[in-house]
């Protein structure tokens, strides 16, 4: 095979180099006489099959000559400048190794070691996907559209037969990946005058560089075009006119040829010359370019061409040239994919607003706004095609492996977003998140995502109605957002419920069998032949039993493995359901007579406060999470040791139940910016944030100058020491701004105010103006502001408005904020405008993360867990001390003894109070807080104590939200949400 390549190129042969990365490489073409085309024309893709042979090229030019080295030079010349433009992109990025994929419809293993050659002397890896020369239309596109989801391969060539190259077979490539320049796209660019913009055909290009370099002077020349089609045809075409010749095209069975071919000073041969035309047409003196791959094959109908032309520039100089380009072109579009990993400012198309007064409902307003297509947005963010799973028109999931693309691109900034005790109400944290990212990208032009919890869809039928924000700064689609999403609850409440039937099960068997029918149940004989699951190995480490034939065990080694021994007693994993249900806080299960007199008494949790909600949101990986899931302690055995998810076999069911749910949920906001929603635990029974995940490809995303924009649920006591204690420790994510939202009405309440309750109208209190009650609440303000203060991050006050807020109230709390130490504090109105009514708090917001933060953890985790407790305590909510319940220090020694005491502490405590007593306002002082149990997440990664009396599941109000929610049967609408 080497001894058919041109000299100069068996010198550029180099031992065989590492591989590259793992691509889907197929077995090389075998030699054939069956030729695939070169693209359009010819002599387009890889230019068809080589026929280099040394006796055809010598004979083409005349007795003995060789190819002018200065061509051969040229191929060098691009070959190695290309390889200066790659080390220099490598230098930056080492681990940056472009790669171009050749798809081959039929034999040509010359031009395979051509191409072969060239890109390992310029650093690029390739790969070849050899197919039958017969292969279909459809068999074709299929290989392409595999490659263009391929983020690893940068560049696409074809080198299949003239008739495969349709339309749909061109126009399937993608334009970024076509360094052939045969899409229409790039062919479109080029006729526009955008060259810098596409990619230009090689073979056209390796014309006019081997003229020019020739000495011709193409202005006012005279440009014969025969035989060529297609892209190969414009792109000739489009180059010569560009450089003022006159350009003509035709076919071999055009009736004027003739005549053609004596005007003509330049002749370009796109295909095959037919016997029928005789070299005499072609005036002596003539420059001929060929691009057909079958000039050298003897069909010429005799006659010594270059004694009779002037120059002849033969096929093989034209195609080793263009495999050259080839290779430029790749390196140019690796180039391009990394400007693109690299930080910029999105081109982002946002969403105009057309604010209506009075402001209409949330589910009016979101429906008067079409959103952008997902894929659309994602691209416009930076996410890959391959990246994104989509959802219906609005939603996607991101994949996890953006992560290790972006791996070496800096975060932007870290906000968060808190507030003070709230009403029952809310005052809004989830509105100002969206109004703060909506005013930093749509009014700023700032990189911005917002991070949002997903709703349990319990209080979207009870009390709280939907939580995508609401006025003009919110989640769009509101109704997907609310309702079932892309199922990630729903997934969660299966893979808890699947562990809890796990538990009653194992107790069930091993009360009712002996150990050698449990044993054999557990590792049954398969066709004659036993074996362990790889669960079940690891049991037996654990255990210390190392063996691997389940028929080596002894009695004893039986025993050990096949029972947990689970106290029931000490159960503490309970069934969930994602419905507010009070009839369900305490059940009696195993009632029927096949569960054989097993009963005990139960729970069921909503669904959010789920130890595996509590997993996803703190996970960084899928194999994070599987380990977490192993980790979960659901009882301890009658000797008082934990009994894990892992013990009883199903941590490999629960990560296939969760692998779609660890991936965050890409949105967009009303103003079209992007959102993640993902994960939602609740904040007073568990740790209240969003997936670290989200946070982490979002920083990613936005880039070292954008900024993520996250919340904490509830009040800074509650959400906001949790993010930073629990959240921040598992993430090492270091946060440089805390959004601590208030409004009028909440301060008044902690002034002294009337009580506030859902559904029933406020009092005048809250309606008129009232500087005393507003100066008296901002007590509990000044609290929260000095909470923030404790972890080292600068504060900024979002004053939430209201249209009964006055302007003498407004500024009375703007001017108490910043005397309590907040950098900033700003009146917002984008529930009433969007974006616009934040603008102000986005520059706020961004010169204080410019001022960074001294960030510092509350505790040491090495601490007794009774410490972390009362830290928590007397310096987060102002206690006096605290009291343990004796449950509770029963259960704190039994953790302690278990190893689990270092973990850091994650408070269940009423939201409406600093204190455990919901009606305290203000700042409550002096006050005993009391400890009633303590419970575990080993999985989660934390110890939850309860703080009095805190229920697990809510329940329905007198008239909950769905007497409100309706269908349009009609329009298939929802009807209600708020």
């Amino acid at each position: 095979m080497s001894a058919r390549l041109p000299p100069f190129l068996r010198g550029l042969r180099r031992p065989p180099r590492p591989p590259g990365p793992p691509l889907r490489l197929r077995a090389p073409c075998r030699a054939s006489s069956s030729g695939g085309g070169g693209g359009c024309g010819g002599g387009e893709g890889l230019l068809g099959q080589r026929r280099l042979r040394d006796a055809q090229v010598g004979s083409s030019r005349g007795q003995g000559s060789q190819a002018p080295p200065a061509r051969h030079s040229l191929v060098r010349e691009v070959i190695r400048n290309s390889k200066e433009v790659l080390s220099l992109l490598q230098e930056r990025n080492p681990t940056f190794k472009p790669v171009l994929a050749i798809i081959q419809a039929g034999d040509d293993n010359l031009m395979q070691e051509i191409n072969q050659n060239l890109a390992e002397e310029a650093g690029l890896n390739i790969t070849h996907i050899c197919l039958p020369p017969d292969s279909s239309e459809a068999e074709i596109i299929d290989e392409i559209l595999k490659i263009n989801e391929d983020a690893r391969v940068h560049g696409l060539a074809l080198q299949i037969s003239e008739s495969s190259f349709s339309n749909k077979v061109l126009n399937a490539l993608k334009p970024e990946k076509d360094v052939d320049g045969v899409t229409d796209i790039n062919l479109g660019r080029l006729v526009r005058g955008d060259a810098h913009e596409c990619y230009v055909s090689p073979v056209a290009r390796a014309v006019i560089e081997l003229l020019e370099k020739s000495g011709v002077n193409l202005d006012g020349k005279k440009i014969l075009v025969i035989g060529a089609h297609g892209s190969l045809e414009a792109a000739l075409q489009c180059l010569f006119q560009r450089r003022g010749s006159v350009t003509m095209s035709s076919q071999w069975n055009t009736p004027q040829l003739q005549s053609k071919l004596h005007e003509a000073d330049i002749v370009v041969l796109g295909s095959p010359k037919p016997e029928e035309i005789p070299l005499s047409w072609i005036q002596p003196g003539t420059m001929v370019l060929n691009c057909s791959h079958d000039f050298l094959s003897g069909k010429l109908g005799g006659g010594s061409l270059g004694a009779h032309f002037n120059g002849l520039i033969a096929e093989d100089d034209v195609s080793l040239l263009a495999a050259a380009l080839r290779i430029q072109n790749m390196v140019s579009s690796g180039r391009r994919w990394l400007r693109e990993q690299q930080h910029a400012r999105w081109r982002l198309h946002c969403l105009k607003l057309q604010p209506l007064s009075p402001v209409p409902s949330d589910l009016e307003i979101s429906r008067a706004q079409t959103p952008k297509a997902v894929d659309v947005l994602a691209k416009e963010i930076g996410l890959l095609a391959d990246e994104i799973e989509v959802y219906g028109k609005s939603k996607a999931k991101v994949r996890l492996s953006l992560l290790e693309r972006l791996k070496d691109q800096a975060d932007g900034k870290y906000v968060l977003v808190a507030g003070i005790t709230p009403t029952p109400l809310g005052e809004g944290k989830s509105t100002v998140t969206v109004g703060l990212v909506q005013a930093l990208t749509a009014h700023l032009n700032i990189n911005s995502f917002a991070c949002l919890r997903q709703p349990s869809q319990g209080p979207t039928f009870g009390v709280k109605g939907g939580a995508a924000g609401g006025g003009y700064a919110q989640v769009i689609p509101m109704e997907e957002f609310n309702l079932h999403l892309t199922g990630d609850i729903h997934a969660i409440t299966a893979a808890n419920n699947l562990l809890a039937a796990a538990i009653d099960t194992r107790i069930l068997h091993e009360n009712t069998q002996t150990d050698k029918a449990l044993y054999n149940r557990l590792v049954p004989s398969v066709n004659g032949a036993r074996e362990f699951s790889s669960i079940q190995l690891a049991r037996l480490k654990k255990l210390g039993i190392n063996k691997t034939d389940p028929n080596a065990l002894t009695e004893e080694e039986i025993g050990k493995f096949a029972r947990l021994n689970i106290d029931p007693s000490t159960v503490t994993w309970q069934r969930v359901l994602d419905t507010n249900d009070r009839f369900l806080r305490k059940i009696t299960i195993g009632q029927a007579p096949t569960e054989k007199g097993y009963s005990r008494q139960a729970q069921f949790d909503i669904a959010v406060a789920s130890e595996i909600m509590a997993v996803l949101a703190l996970t960084d990986s899928l194999a994070d999470m599987k380990e977490r899931l192993g980790r979960m302690v659901v009882a301890s055995d009658k000797s008082g040791q934990p009994v894990t998810a892992e013990d009883l076999g199903v941590t490999g069911a629960l990560t296939v139940l969760m692998k779609d749910a660890i991936k965050p949920n890409l949105m967009q906001t009303l103003e079209g910016t992007p959102v993640f929603v993902h994960a939602g635990p609740f904040a007073n029974i568990a740790h209240g944030n969003s997936s670290v995940l989200a946070d982490k490809i979002a920083l990613k995303l936005v880039g070292q100058e954008g900024f993520v924009v996250t919340e904490a649920g509830f009040g800074a006591d509650i959400g906001m020491e949790k993010f930073f204690n629990i959240k921040c420790r598992a993430s090492g994510l270091v946060p440089n701004v805390v959004v601590l939202v208030a409004t009028v009405r909440a301060l008044k309440m902690h002034g002294g105010g009337p009580s506030v309750t859902a559904g029933v109208p406020l009092k005048k209190e809250y309606t008129e103006e009232n500087i005393q009650l507003v100066a008296d609440g901002c007590c509990n303000l000044q609290k929260q502001i000095q909470i923030a203060q404790l972890f080292g991050v600068p504060v900024i006050v979002a004053l939430n408005v209201f249209k009964t807020d006055t302007r003498a109230e407004i500024d009375l709390v703007c001017e108490l904020a910043r005397r309590a130490g907040a950098f900033d504090a700003v009146p917002c109105y984008h529930w009433s405008v969007g974006g616009k009514g934040s603008v102000e708090l986005a520059r706020a917001v961004r010169d204080a993360a410019n001022k960074g933060s001294r960030f510092r953890f509350l505790y040491d985790v090495q601490l007794p867990i009774v410490e972390k407790i009362r830290t928590i305590a007397q310096t987060v909510y102002g206690a006096k001390d605290i009291e343990l319940s004796p449950e509770a220090q029963s259960k704190i020694d039994r953790y302690t003894q278990q190893g689990f005491g270092n973990l850091p502490i994650c408070m269940a405590k009423t939201h409406l109070s600093l204190s455990h007593q919901p009606d305290k306002k203000g700042v409550p002082r002096d006050f005993i807080l009391p400890i009633s149990d303590v419970r575990a997440s080993i999985g989660a990664g934390f110890i939850y104590p309860l703080v009095g009396t805190m229920s697990t599941m809510p329940g329905l109000p007198t008239r909950p939200c769905f007497y409100d929610i309706d269908l349009d049967t009609e329009t298939e609408q929802v009807k209600g949400l708020f």
